[in-house]
């Protein structure tokens, strides 16, 4: 879908949005199963890049102390209890500008994934920027999806980041749908962004080829010490709005609510979920930020009749 296309959805009035995403979301995907993911960053803090919203940027003073490579062992301990809590994917992310075949901190990050996909859950990585050498290995190591957020259109992407480019975000999707990996991509919502940007996002999402197969829409959660800090909670009828037309955008992609939930109502939630979000991430938080706990997301999900997916192949989109 185009901008021409996608701006008159946005704007029709609310029930007719979401009884459309509703009635594509149930014609694409089987069932009512919500993905249950985990993340855990194996890297924290001293990151080289200026993202503006990030509170492990080295540029900023948010108290986010720099932290080694977490060990093989600490994460696979994770990882199983991720599983045990019943994750049926589990996300990785480096704070790191990118990484490189050959250099050490690859070399560890490739051993981990090794042993983490023999658990049998999906296995998403976010390392930055790599190229088509990185992608092919991580993919023979066992990384089922490649997380590479565009986070927001390319006209405001340079109020947002200046260490790096919008196109240097596409080269590394390019290199990850070529190796075969999976790509999961979206974006971040409240950075001062206007309505335009946030569906020339979804516009470029929509001419990716292939399609991404899972799309987290992030509230912003300002960080203190970051520039974004003083930025105002995105408007819940917003969000709800956007995760409806990408429910309608991207009809086979995962929905993912991510960041930002902390904020959301449980009604607001609810809202997400009937427009088309069908995946979450759960655990005490997203890398630095604050997250619901599993239990409470366990308890919401009962609540709305939700079912909790079991395992890799428990909800797909259908083939019509």
């Amino acid at each position: 879908m185009n901008l021409e296309e996608l701006h008159p959805l946005y704007h029709a009035p609310l029930f007719d949005l979401i009884s459309q995403s509703r009635a594509v979301h149930l014609k694409h995907w089987t069932g009512e199963a919500v993905q249950r993911c985990s993340l855990l960053s194996i890297k924290t803090g001293g990151c080289s890049e200026d993202c503006a919203y990030c509170a492990q940027s080295s540029h900023y003073s948010t108290g986010i102390e720099r932290e080694e490579l977490l060990s093989l062992e600490n994460v696979l301990a994770a990882a199983k209890r991720a599983r045990t809590q019943g994750a049926t994917r589990f996300c990785m992310g480096a704070a790191w500008r990118g990484v490189r075949d050959g250099s050490e901190k690859f070399e560890r990050v490739l051993e981990i994934v090794r042993e983490v996909s023999q658990l049998g859950m999906e296995v998403c990585v976010t390392l930055g920027e790599i190229g088509p050498a990185e992608a092919r290995r991580l993919k023979a190591a066992g990384v089922t999806a490649y997380n590479h957020n565009i986070d927001t259109s390319p006209e405001f992407y340079p109020e947002i980041v200046s260490t790096h480019t919008f196109q240097n975000r596409l080269n590394t999707i390019a290199a990850v749908q070529e190796s075969g990996m999976s790509v999961c991509c979206g974006g971040i919502i409240g950075m001062g962004e206007s309505e335009n940007d946030r569906l020339r996002m979804l516009e470029v999402l929509n001419d990716l080829d292939p399609l991404p197969e899972s799309v987290p829409i992030n509230c912003l959660m300002a960080m203190p010490g970051t520039p974004l800090a003083d930025q105002p909670p995105v408007d819940v009828f917003e969000l709800v709005r956007l995760i409806a037309v990408a429910r309608v955008a991207l009809p086979k992609a995962r929905v993912r609510l991510a960041a930002g939930r902390t904020r959301i109502s449980q009604e607001g939630q609810a809202l997400c979920f009937f427009s088309g979000a069908n995946s979450i991430f759960f655990g005490d938080k997203l890398l630095t930020a604050k997250n619901p706990a599993a239990d409470v997301d366990l308890a919401l999900l009962r609540e709305l009749g939700l079912e909790i997916e079991e395992g890799v192949e428990a909800a797909v989109p259908s083939r019509s």
